[in-house]
């Protein structure tokens, strides 16, 4: 199964090496070597945004040029707005980027590799399968 990868694990493999996302780091490198990563959109543009040595930025994209996106479509939205709605009506509040990952990964049967333990909470109401570190 290809596995969705959050901000929050390419922010600790690229930004911030630390000894806390070593096991997270390690597992990306494992997926991107078995060929399972999937990117959307919206999770490259978190990555790239922020950055501002110019030189930094284009040495970045050209490297995340190697994963290409999963292509959307109106019904990848409109299962995001369900996502919203389900765990808003629990209680839950995410980003728009968070429940746009969750109907991706219903829809396209991705496991998404996060360390925001939000999207615990929204596996319970959303069914979804968080990859598990090995």
């Amino acid at each position: 199964m290809n596995v969705l990868v959050d901000t929050s694990v390419w922010s600790l493999a690229l930004r911030r090496p630390t000894s806390e996302g070593s096991r997270a780091t390690a597992e990306l490198v494992e997926l991107i070597r078995e060929g399972r990563v999937a990117m959307l959109g919206a999770i490259r543009q978190e990555i790239l945004s922020g950055i501002r040595v110019a030189e930094q930025y284009r040495k970045l994209r050209d490297r995340l040029r190697a994963f290409a996106d999963v292509t959307l479509d109106e019904l990848d939205y409109e299962e995001a707005a369900t996502c919203f709605n389900r765990c808003r009506a629990k209680g839950l509040q995410g980003s728009n980027t968070d429940f746009l990952m969750c109907a991706v990964s219903l829809r396209r049967e991705l496991a998404i590799l996060t360390t925001d333990k939000d999207f615990e909470r929204f596996a319970k109401v959303l069914n979804l399968e968080l990859h598990q570190l090995r």
